[in-house]
């Protein structure tokens, strides 16, 4: 009997095991997000939700002038201004609206501005680059966010410093957004040296007056470094990045999208459907949150307090409004317009949109067709809007058969590594998530921050300084919550 009993609890706990793939993930997750929101309190009023007229009047609400707080008097700000540091009070994402807001805004528009053709063809450069330093004579597995990351590190500083990119800067900017990103994702903890590295490297060029642009007016060195990193290493090359491993991922697993593109280079139309689809589906913002700096006073609806923070949700208002909206469907994109759907991948006009809206397709499309101009793709990995598997593919040469024993077998090792991965990553992202957000919850960099600053960062007087945690005054602070180093 006691044998019996025994053989029954090791099978079912070999069941148990194996699978668990298929459900420890999704309950970790679950696990996760409420221990989050533990730690974190009860913060944020939630939109669209139907109290406020549901998605019909998401972007309006959006879009209300008192609606552009951006930091201060959330306790999530703490969360974020932790994970993008150094520099995240000099971060264009995190500036109060105001003249310092505006002017950073105005010269990074500058920096990214540019003739359509000039774009381009420095995107399919920086894409040539990287893809001429991969065997094109086998099949290989690769993770696209890998792949992606330094082209977009080439690109961008190129239009920073107006010059190609030297291997070892390249090999900085990737170190500096690979660790924001993953820190972001919780796979990883943050590693502020790395970081500073490439902090280090461009206050030397700033010194040596290498930078051919006109920089925000106000600024120090320090903080001109910091608004580089930040917007264009940290930021744009992340977004960049993982917009690329979504749109070739989604290639991947629909072969047939992938084939029209790939025979189609004069086809913008349809591959601009093929964009539009995949931000619906997996738009880059998960939940941008603003804070009120005024009643927002709706008729028919309750009021929404000053100093309120407002949370939205872009992957619940995408999915709203659209015929089977968990299907993948460039088609759609033939009737819909992308100004009266409920699809806003770059935000919307009237509340900080993202500045590289008008770039970042045109680079998308020089480095998709570069890509599919040398390779298939194929991957059957699970797909999801936060990808933190970074998207593993395999990449076909496009003179090489299309069906082999060694694609097989590397497509069914990619089936089996990712769902053991994502077991192992799930309970990773739990312990460094949890860590992070009470280290956030410790240090609080963005309170700190205020509580000695004014919204365009100049240092309140003493007497004015607001009190700190606790209803005492901050004590003077021998170490930079922001940035690590001596103060």
């Amino acid at each position: 009997m006691l044998k019996k009993t025994t053989a029954a609890a090791l099978a079912a706990g070999s069941a148990l095991l194996l699978s668990s793939p298929a459900w420890l993930p999704r309950r970790v997750v679950s696990v996760r997000m409420k221990l989050f929101a533990r730690v974190n309190g009860d913060e944020g009023l939630p939109f669209p939700q139907e109290a406020y007229g549901g998605a019909e009047r998401f972007e309006e609400i959006y879009g209300r002038p008192a609606a552009n707080g951006r930091s201060k008097g959330a306790a999530l700000s703490d969360l974020f201004w932790y994970w993008l540091a150094p520099g995240a009070d000099i971060h264009q994402e995190h500036l109060e609206a105001g003249p310092r807001y505006d002017e950073v805004s105005r010269r990074t528009l500058a920096i990214l501005a540019g003739p359509s053709a000039e774009l381009y063809d420095a995107a399919a450069r920086s894409t040539r680059r990287v893809l001429d330093t991969l065997p094109a004579d086998s099949v290989r597995p690769v993770r696209l966010r890998d792949l992606m990351m330094p082209v977009w590190a080439e690109f961008f500083y190129t239009l920073v410093f107006r010059e190609d990119c030297p291997p070892a800067a390249r090999k900085l900017i990737v170190d500096n957004a690979e660790d924001v990103v993953n820190a972001l994702k919780c796979t990883r903890l943050r590693h502020m040296r790395r970081r500073d590295r490439l902090t280090r490297y461009l206050l030397r060029r700033l010194a040596a007056g290498d930078v051919p642009h006109e920089l925000p007016a106000g600024l120090t060195r320090r903080q001109h470094a910091y608004y580089l990193q930040g917007t264009f290493f940290n930021t744009a090359v992340v977004q960049m990045s993982e917009a690329m491993a979504h749109l070739l991922l989604v290639l991947a697993q629909h072969p047939g999208v992938q084939e029209r593109v790939a025979a189609g280079n004069d086809d913008d139309r349809y591959l601009s459907h093929v964009m539009n689809e995949t931000f619906r589906l997996f738009p880059l913002f998960g939940v941008a949150h603003r804070i009120t700096t005024a009643d927002i006073d709706l008729e028919g609806m309750p009021l929404i307090p000053s100093g309120s923070v407002l949370t939205f949700n872009y992957p619940e208002y995408h999915a709203t409004g659209y015929t089977d909206p968990e299907r993948f469907d460039p088609e759609r994109w033939e009737t819909l317009s992308a100004k009266e759907a409920h699809h806003i991948p770059f935000g919307i006009a009237a509340n900080r949109p993202c500045p590289a809206w008008r770039l970042s397709p045109i680079a998308m499309r020089a480095a998709t067709r570069e890509v599919l101009a040398r390779f298939e793709l194929d991957s059957p990995v699970s797909h999801t809007r936060s990808i933190p598997h970074r998207a593993p593919c395999l990449l076909i040469p496009r003179d090489r058969p299309a069906d082999t024993p060694r694609r097989r077998v590397l497509r069914a090792a990619l089936t089996v590594r990712d769902r053991a991965e994502d077991v192992g990553r799930s309970l990773t992202q739990l312990v460094l998530g949890t860590y992070m957000v009470l280290d956030a919850r410790r240090t609080k960099p963005a309170a700190r921050f205020f509580a000695e600053h004014d919204t365009e960062g100049r240092p309140l007087p003493r007497e004015h300084a607001a009190p700190g945690a606790g209803g005492q005054r901050e004590p003077a602070v021998t170490t930079c919550p922001y940035t690590g180093r001596s103060t």
